[in-house]
């Protein structure tokens, strides 16, 4: 794909979408943005990005329709329909689907793209706003290997890292493996958390004493100060960590697995989701929290 490309982005006024579609104007090609809620996208006009009335005129005649939505319906919704991106999106373009959407969102998405006659790349993301920012996600892409040239200019504008793992879905299911972990690292840094404090440990110091050894972890680090401070603004909402969860849960049963942990955290999240959805997925600490953190 040549650098004057045209994407369009749709999505482009959320936390991921914005900075994304920005980077990929910076990078040369040339962006359509179309969001639901249009003047959460406004300042993508400051970087010279077309800004469109419906998902269809942002897809009309673009080389690539990315979709950076919050679920599948969101994304089906979206590209379905007399303005959706499937109305006017040329056969034979790209649909790059970078949204995580589950293996049910993915299969939807496969059969509109083969009723369309797009070809459908499957490459949700790894990271939050500020790898976001910075360009610094990792993409985890699959589908047909003539889509590749395509996509790569696009992934190497918004990535630091891009793996390339098969046919389209196989992003997902990697998606979701890595969610699993990466829930389970921050539900279990809750407990700890909470733990600490209910053993009159501070839990600051259980940060100090890991710091460089080898179960310490960046990400504990950063999420551990947190939830210490009780301060929550949003990196990666925790409404959309429960969705998340229930992604992995679906996938698990659709594969016959039982996996208790996963489902206790599953439950954990949507508790402290129900109070604290629009902060951070760290904010899952305080449905473990002591009701009164002991004295120092």
């Amino acid at each position: 794909m040549n650098s004057r490309a045209t994407v369009a982005v749709l999505g482009a006024g959320g936390t991921m979408g914005l900075p994304m579609a920005r980077r990929i104007a910076e990078a040369g090609m040339e962006v359509r943005a179309w969001n639901r809620t249009r003047e959460k996208a406004e300042p993508l006009a400051e970087h010279g990005i077309e800004l469109s009335d419906t998902a269809a005129e942002a897809a009309s005649g673009a080389d690539v329709v990315l979709t950076i939505l919050s679920d599948a319906d969101a994304v089906t919704a979206t590209m379905e329909g007399d303005v959706g991106g499937l109305a006017g999106a040329d056969a034979g373009s790209t649909w790059l689907q970078m949204s995580t959407i589950g293996i049910e969102g993915i299969e939807r998405c496969d059969r509109l793209a083969q009723e369309h006659d797009l070809v459908l790349v499957d490459a949700p993301v790894v990271g939050t706003k500020k790898p976001a920012e910075e360009g610094k996600l990792t993409v985890l892409a699959s589908g047909p290997e003539e889509a590749r040239a395509r996509c790569e200019p696009i992934f190497d504008a918004v990535g630091q890292k891009a793996v390339w793992l098969g046919e389209a879905g196989t992003g997902t299911r990697m998606k979701l493996v890595i969610n699993s972990w990466l829930l389970s690292l921050v539900e279990g840094l809750a407990e700890t958390v909470a733990f600490a404090e209910g053993v009159d440990i501070d839990p600051a110091q259980f940060l100090e004493t890991i710091a460089g050894s080898p179960v310490d972890n960046p990400y504990a680090q950063m999420k551990g100060q947190m939830m210490i401070e009780r301060s929550f603004e949003p990196s990666f909402k925790l409404e959309l960590a429960a969705k998340d969860a229930r992604l992995v849960l679906e996938a698990m049963e659709r594969h016959g697995l039982e996996l208790a942990m996963l489902e206790t955290i599953r439950a954990q999240l949507e508790e402290a989701a129900r109070e604290h959805g629009e902060e951070d997925m760290a904010a899952t600490y305080l449905a473990s929290a002591p009701k009164q953190p002991a004295a120092r």
